[in-house]
């Protein structure tokens, strides 16, 4: 029912207005200054009146007690016996792989064990100290987002690292022994397809860095670098006489021996494809032919083996188009078999 001060539109005609008195069953409605009568039951309320303000009480009323809401129980994290080892993964996975030219990354830490980490992630780049690019918490069996990486950001990152603590909220645990674990980068494997790789923790190939496997750190880097440095110049201070010695001794002989098997080149080839193998045997290749272009009548016998002779034929046309002042022929098959070629500098 229509009140004093409501405002209402008429029902069976056009018009309406403030309701400023009610008597009876007709309601007097304000129509620009000019008072209607209209049945009340004709009278469509659009906005109803405010109501007045109660008055206040002389007795103050006792505060109305509200429960405090029941503090949230935290999950129970359900544990797995593999899990009370630490393996933890470094990725970064492209937006789109079909793309690395264009292409941006994401970074994540996998966190697969029963054991919260506290953890920093930290990114060098050539000309610049270390910075963190994040630092929490993350929760067992949980993958976490680190950041967003650019094309500019990854030519700019150098080595990365990760340190951790690993802890158990509320229960007892083995203690894991805090750790970083820091890696070097090649920039060039974010722009190859063949460098990524499939992995348990994702969807697509990302390139991955194990941090830990199964509670023992990859690549645990904590030394001293003055001391590293003071180490490597007594290393080479004691190379240097042995290597002269080498030098004369295949001089006097009139052959230089240069063995491009990889296995002699690196200690690892883990994560290479043969392509990049074999860059490396003729980086190799080249800085000899460097060394002793200049070096008339000098014989250098190549080791390369003989295999699907790939690697054969890259020498040979490196030798045709970059030192034309060289004759090229196989080794003594006596002495090396049909997997070496001697080079003679003239």
């Amino acid at each position: 029912m229509a009140q004093v001060g409501d405002i209402v539109r008429y029902l069976n005609s056009v018009g309406g207005g403030k309701i400023v008195r009610i008597d009876g069953n007709m309601a007097y409605v304000d129509e620009d200054g000019f008072e209607t009568p209209v049945l009340l039951k004709e009278c469509v309320v659009v906005t109803p009146s405010q109501p007045k303000a109660k008055s206040e009480s002389k007795f103050v009323a006792s505060p109305t007690v509200v429960p405090a809401p029941a503090q949230k129980q935290e999950e129970t994290v359900e544990e797995t016996p593999a899990g009370e080892k630490l393996n933890i993964v470094l990725a970064y996975e492209p937006e789109e792989i079909k793309h690395l030219n264009t292409t941006e990354y994401d970074a994540y830490l996998v966190n697969d064990s029963n054991y919260y980490l506290y953890f920093t992630y930290l990114v060098k780049s050539n000309l610049h100290d270390w910075v963190t690019r994040f630092a929490g918490i993350v929760e067992p069996g949980i993958q976490v987002h680190l950041e967003h990486v650019t094309r500019d950001m990854v030519n700019s990152i150098d080595r990365v690292a990760i340190q951790y603590i690993a802890f158990k909220q509320g229960k007892e645990f083995k203690l894991k022994a805090p750790v970083a674990v820091e890696y070097a980068v090649d920039n060039t494997k974010f722009f190859k397809l063949h460098c990524f790789h499939d992995n348990d923790y994702f969807d697509t190939p990302v390139i991955a860095f194990d941090i830990v496997k199964n509670d023992i750190p990859q690549r645990s880097v904590v030394f001293d670098s003055g001391h590293l440095e003071e180490a490597m110049l007594r290393k080479k201070a004691a190379d240097k006489p042995e290597r002269r010695n080498v030098e004369k001794k295949q001089r006097r002989q009139g052959v230089i021996e240069v063995d491009l098997h990889i296995s002699e080149l690196l200690d690892s080839t883990a994560g290479l494809s043969n392509t990049e193998m074999l860059e490396v045997q003729l980086k190799e290749f080249n800085s000899v032919m460097q060394k002793y272009q200049r070096d008339k009548g000098t014989k250098i016998v190549f080791i390369h083996g003989k295999g699907e002779g790939v690697l054969r034929n890259a020498l040979l046309k490196e030798l045709k188009y970059k030192y034309k002042n060289c004759d090229v022929q196989d080794a003594s098959f006596r002495e090396y078999g049909f997997g070496a070629t001697q080079v003679t500098i003239r």
